[in-house]
């Protein structure tokens, strides 16, 4: 791999970016902004409403559309002046579900939480500033919190996000940080008021709470978990409705299970890339944890732990000091 790949890839995002080196080609991010505009299948935008979300000039985003209308990531309606995502970017991401497989045993995981909490249980990967919903599940009880596959939560205000800047190596995570003061500075306070404190709670405990941050309502807690066909942290959540679970009863009563499923959703994304298409991949029991010198492990691998082996292991932790915090 090349010094360029090994930099992009260290984080799972463009980390040269984040870290000031300017070798990003702006035109190609500027695209993927207007993109990102489109939040769902049906949404319809002007030129003027994607200037006002992105932040780019109408000319430059004039620009933009024709290209990707051109490239079929876009198409136009004369009728409405606007466009709607094309067929190109649809079959672009259909493509990215073959995966779907893996998505079903993940569901699967996340309803096995979801049964047993009344929240909203999510899988989330980072997209620049927000995670996106995958995956969710909810028990049919669920109160207050209603996020579905496709949503965009904040990176700044969730325990979700709390969770995945909290993960990623300090330099990675200040860079990313310096970055949302100068986009979204008012969000970005929230964050870096309380960064520090969750990188110690995550150290120390393998989770991160956020309490009344996105909403008074809701409280939330939130495991980071490695992916390696991402390579960046992806995030397992949940939402609770905050009367009926403080921040004791997270920790009590949340906190331990949220665990678990992190572990088995590590264990799912370790063995995805040789097995999902073969159709290998069984619905194995949640792992129960073993404590060892505060870190959490599966209990298979309690031999190889004490002989000293360093191979990957199904399910990591972002306790087990493997470059990844």
């Amino acid at each position: 791999m090349g010094r360029r790949s090994e930099r992009l890839s260290k984080q799972g995002m463009l980390a040269s970016d984040l870290a000031g080196e300017g070798d990003v080609i702006q035109v190609v991010s500027r695209a993927f902004d207007v993109l990102r505009c489109f939040e769902g299948h049906e949404a319809r935008l002007g030129n003027l409403e994607i200037s006002s979300r992105c932040g780019l000039p109408r000319s430059t985003v004039s620009r933009l559309t024709h290209t990707l209308t051109r490239m079929g990531q876009l198409v136009y309606l004369p009728r409405d002046q606007k466009y709607r995502i094309g067929p190109s970017a649809v079959a672009m991401s259909t493509s990215m579900m073959k995966g779907l497989q893996l998505r079903n045993l993940i569901r699967l995981r996340l309803q096995d939480v979801a049964d047993q909490l009344p929240g909203t249980v999510g899988f989330v990967i980072p997209d620049r500033y927000h995670l996106v919903y995958l995956e969710f599940a909810r028990a049919a009880n669920a109160l207050g919190l209603h996020e579905g596959t496709g949503s965009r939560i904040s990176m700044t205000s969730t325990a979700a996000g709390f969770a995945y800047t909290a993960a990623l190596d300090m330099d990675v995570g200040d860079a990313l940080i310096a970055e949302m003061e100068r986009e979204i500075p008012g969000d970005a306070a929230l964050l870096k008021a309380r960064i520090e404190d969750n990188r110690h709670h995550l150290r120390e405990h393998g989770y991160v709470l956020g309490c009344g941050t996105w909403s008074p309502h809701i409280n939330g807690c939130a495991v980071p978990v490695w992916s390696p066909q991402y390579q960046t942290f992806v995030v397992v959540t949940i939402g609770l409705l905050a009367a009926m679970f403080d921040e004791n009863r997270l920790h009590q009563e949340v906190a331990p299970q949220m665990i678990e499923l992190g572990a088995a959703i590590g264990g799912l994304l370790e063995g995805a890339e040789g097995d999902i298409f073969a159709n290998r991949i069984e619905r194995k029991p949640l792992p129960v944890p073993v404590r060892n010198n505060n870190k959490i492990i599966k209990t298979e691998d309690t031999n190889e732990l004490e002989a000293g082996a360093r191979r990957a292991r199904p399910a990591r932790s972002v306790r087990a000091r493997d470059g990844r915090r």
